[in-house]
C-alpha cells in the first residue's frame, strides 16, 4: 500500500511507533478474524456484508444476556486464588455498576465504590496506559482503591435505595407532565387568541375552554382531537403522581425520620434527601455535609472586602431540596424568614442571605439525620 504526499503522509510520519493504539488494520503476522472486511464496498463473496453484522451483533447479545445472571458467580470463581480477605473495587457502584456491586455484595463480599473522577485521574496522569479501554480502566480503578483511604463501602439496598428509586418516580413524571403541559398550552395558542390565560391546576377549566372552540375544517377537527389527547394524558400522569406521592408518604413514615419535622419540609422533600444523603456517618462533620449538598459558599474576597459567591458544584439533588424548604420558610412567619430578615438588615443581599440560609438549614437536616441514625442503631 502506497502512501501519497501531503496531510496523510505528514500525519503518517508523526505516529509513534510505541504507541498503545493498534493499527487499524490487521498486520502481516496476524491473521484477521473471518468477520472483519478489508473494505466496506466489497464484502465477503457469498456471505452479505450487512446481514453478517446484524449476526455478530445477536450473538454478542445473546453471550451477554447468558452472561449477566452469572457474572458474580464468575467472577468469585476467577478469583479463588486470592485472599480470603479481598476487596472488590467498583467503579460507580451506585451508578452503572450497581448491578454488579450488589451481586458481590449478595455473595459475601466487600466491595468499595470508586467515583469515576477518581479512576480517570488515575489514567490520565499514568505514562503509558493513559488510552481508554477494558484492561487500562480496571487498571486505573484498582490504584485509585489502593491510593484512597476514604472510599466508602458499598451496602446492600435499605431504605434509602428505596427512597431515592420513588423520589425519582415521582421526579419523572412530574417532568413528564410539565412537558405535556406545554405540548397543550402551545396547541391551544393555535385555537384560541393568546391560548389560555390561566394556569394548569386543574382540566375542568381546560376542557370547559375546549368545549367553545368551533369546528371548521379538517384542521380544527384535528387540533380539537389532540387537545382531547393531551387533556386525558395530563389526568393519567396526574393520577399516576398521588399514587407515588402516597407510596413516599408511606415509605418515608416507616423509616421513622424526624426530617418532616423541620418547617417546609414535606415527604416528597424527605426522600430526596434521605434517598441522596445515604450513610450520614460517612460525613465527618455538618460542614463536610454542606460541602457535599453545595450549600457551603466559595470565598471569592477582593481587596478589603470579603464576600462569598455561590457554590455550583456537590449534589444539585439535594440542593434543590435545600432550595425548596428555603422558600417555603420565605413564604410564612418562621425561624428561616426571620433569620432571612436580620441578613438583610446586616447589609447582605437577597442572594447573600438566602444563601446564609441554605446554609443553616443544611446545618439542621444533618443534626436531624445524624440524631435518626443514632436513635436507629441505639
Amino acid at each position: 500500500m502506497s502512501i501519497g504526499r501531503g496531510v496523510a503522509r505528514k500525519r503518517l510520519d508523526r505516529i509513534d511507533s510505541n504507541q498503545e493504539c493498534p493499527p487499524s488494520a490487521p498486520t502481516a503476522d496476524r491473521k484477521a478474524p473471518a468477520y472483519v472486511h478489508h473494505h466496506r464496498d466489497r464484502p465477503a463473496q457469498g456471505v452479505p456484508h450487512r446481514s453478517r453484522g446484524r449476526r455478530l451483533r445477536d450473538r454478542r447479545r445473546r453471550d451477554l444476556h447468558s452472561f449477566l445472571p452469572a457474572q458474580a458467580g464468575l467472577l468469585r470463581d476467577w478469583a479463588d486464588g486470592f485472599r480470603d480477605d479481598r476487596v472488590w473495587a467498583v467503579e460507580s457502584a451506585q451508578g452503572l455498576g450497581y448491578l454488579l456491586a450488589q451481586q458481590l455484595i449478595a455473595a459475601g463480599e466487600i466491595v468499595i465504590d470508586v467515583p469515576a473522577v477518581r479512576a480517570s485521574r488515575v489514567r490520565t496522569l499514568s505514562t503509558g496506559r493513559s488510552q481508554k479501554n477494558d484492561p487500562n480502566d480496571a487498571r486505573s480503578v484498582a490504584i485509585a482503591a489502593l491510593r484512597a483511604d476514604d472510599l466508602a463501602r458499598v451496602l446492600p439496598d435499605d431504605h434509602t435505595r428505596i427512597l431515592r428509586l420513588l423520589a425519582k418516580r415521582q421526579r419523572d413524571l412530574g417532568r413528564q407532565k410539565n412537558l405535556e403541559c406545554n405540548r397543550l398550552h402551545a396547541l391551544l395558542c393555535e385555537m384560541f387568541p393568546g391560548g389560555a390565560d390561566f394556569r394548569f391546576d386543574s382540566m375542568t377549566r381546560v376542557n370547559a375552554l375546549i368545549d367553545r372552540f368551533v369546528v371548521t375544517d379538517s384542521m380544527s377537527r384535528q387540533r380539537l382531537d389532540l387537545a382531547h389527547d393531551l387533556v386525558d394524558s395530563i389526568n393519567e400522569l396526574s393520577a399516576k403522581m398521588k399514587v407515588s406521592k402516597r407510596r413516599i408518604t408511606a415509605a418515608v413514615k416507616a423509616s421513622g425520620t424526624s426530617l418532616t419535622e423541620i418547617v417546609g419540609l414535606g415527604p416528597i422533600t424527605a426522600a430526596i434527601i434521605i434517598g441522596h444523603t445515604g450513610n450520614i456517618d460517612r460525613f465527618a462533620s455538618r460542614h463536610h455535609y454542606a460541602s457535599y449538598n453545595g450549600t457551603a459558599p466559595i470565598e471569592a474576597s477582593s481587596g478589603d472586602r470579603v464576600r462569598h459567591r455561590l457554590n455550583p458544584r456537590g449534589n444539585r439533588q439535594l440542593n434543590w431540596a435545600i432550595q425548596v424548604i428555603a422558600i417555603s420558610q420565605l413564604r410564612h412567619d418562621t425561624i428561616g424568614r426571620r433569620y432571612y430578615d436580620r441578613k438583610i438588615e446586616e447589609g447582605k443581599t437577597s442572594k447573600e442571605a438566602l444563601r446564609a440560609l441554605k446554609r443553616r438549614i443544611s446545618d439542621t437536616v444533618y443534626r436531624h439525620l445524624v440524631n435518626d441514625a443514632r436513635r436507629l442503631h441505639g
